[in-house]
């Protein structure tokens, strides 16, 4: 067990049997993870991943609780209807959810006159049937549009934009937990001296549309948190450190113009055995973001392990270990408090598809493998959450 570890465990001596299980799971695998790079790898297909309790008040959704910290998962909606193992993970291990796709536009509004609901009703019942929050995800993105809304004139956006927000989150008023009403609308290299993205919705509704968004979603449900969320910004290198300025002049306009905003949603798509992954200017992002009164939700987490060798146990390790550093350096913030992977179980990932390793071998970048196993990625997550002193902020 290395210091920190051993320095944990004398600091909290209430910590129960299975959370110093898991910190010594956690130093075996750090040991492991240095093997990285270093002699002979072998593939291990049989490899066993240890066993974890990971029920009732084991589980990451009761830790959390004890913790102030919400928990939860992005969740494919079909295989929440079609695949009861993985509803009953699911149900198990969440606090709080949101869809991957069902309530996207191009899921939600095929066409001008036409809304499918269907799967975002499912979803919402699930969640009300288990006494799980929800999350929007989301009301306003430069991706996954229906075709017909690129054919719509410019001066039209405005009127579109708004009345979709009026009809999906006014459907859900007073059922959500939060929405992500705009997402990702900062790309700096796009060389705006606003840092926004040159989207199509800058293109149909001009640059106030980020705060015809979050006007909108307030007047439609006005007990919802209303969130901006965006990816790469956790980096210790000089583009995450580029989009964290542009976001935070983003969010001191808003700010500064009343507009009713209550959160930042920071995506954390991680890769193991990135040494600049995320460090103290992402810390000092948080803060700034604490002193304006915003909660910060942590909305997407998975970790990918593509740059690592073949061995399983060794990229469990090196991906486990990235767990714990990026929790017990962020879950510090008391900002912080909600934390979502984007998917529970390896078998429904996004990286399989998306980004997918060079070798195919399918990730393991989530606390649970392919067949609902929890793995060390598991009790990395939990041991941090466990370690976490509770935030006095809201939640």
């Amino acid at each position: 067990m290395d210091k920190r570890d051993e320095g944990i465990l004398r600091r909290v001596p209430e910590v129960n049997a299975w959370s110093r299980r898991d910190l010594l799971t956690r130093a075996s695998l750090a040991a492991t993870a240095t093997l990285i790079g270093c002699g002979h790898q072998t593939n291990s297909p049989h490899h066993q991943a240890p066993a974890y309790d990971v029920t009732g008040p084991h589980s990451l959704k009761a830790v959390g609780a004890t913790h102030g910290l919400l928990t939860g998962c992005a969740v494919n909606v079909r295989a929440l209807r079609d695949d009861k193992p993985y509803a009953g993970l699911v149900a198990s291990q969440s606090s709080i959810l949101v869809a991957e796709n069902a309530m996207k536009w191009q899921a939600l509004h095929p066409a001008p006159d036409t809304y499918t609901f269907e799967a975002a009703d499912g979803l919402i019942a699930f969640a009300e049937s288990h006494r799980i929050k929800i999350r929007g995800h989301n009301l306003c993105w430069h991706l996954y549009n229906p075709q017909w809304l690129s054919a719509i004139a410019p001066g039209q956006g405005s009127a579109v934009l708004r009345e979709h927000i009026e009809r999906v989150a006014g459907r859900y008023a007073g059922r959500m937990h939060s929405w992500d009403v705009v997402n990702e609308a900062i790309e700096p290299r796009d060389g705006r001296a606003d840092g926004l993205r040159n989207s199509p919705w800058l293109t149909l509704a001009g640059p106030d549309y980020i705060e015809l968004a979050f006007k909108t979603a307030r007047a439609a449900d006005p007990t919802a948190l209303l969130c901006y969320n965006d990816y790469g910004i956790e980096g210790e290198n000089e583009e995450a450190r580029r989009k964290r300025q542009a976001i935070l002049l983003l969010l001191h306009r808003l700010k500064t113009r009343a507009i009713p905003i209550d959160a930042v949603g920071i995506q954390c798509h991680l890769t193991a055995g990135n040494p600049n992954a995320f460090g103290p200017g992402l810390m000092d992002f948080l803060r700034e973001i604490r002193g304006m009164d915003l909660q910060v939700f942590l909305t997407e987490l998975d970790i990918n392990d593509r740059q690592l060798p073949a061995d399983q146990a060794t990229r469990d390790a090196a991906v486990a270990g990235t767990y714990a550093r990026f929790l017990d350096l962020v879950l510090t913030e008391p900002a912080v408090t909600c934390l979502l992977t984007w998917g529970i179980t390896d078998k429904y990932t996004w990286l399989n598809t998306e980004k997918a390793r060079p070798d195919h071998l399918p990730e393991r970048c989530l606390p649970f493998d392919a067949d609902y196993k929890p793995k060390p990625a598991f009790a990395a997550m939990r041991t941090s959450i466990a370690h976490r002193t509770r935030p006095t902020t809201r939640t």
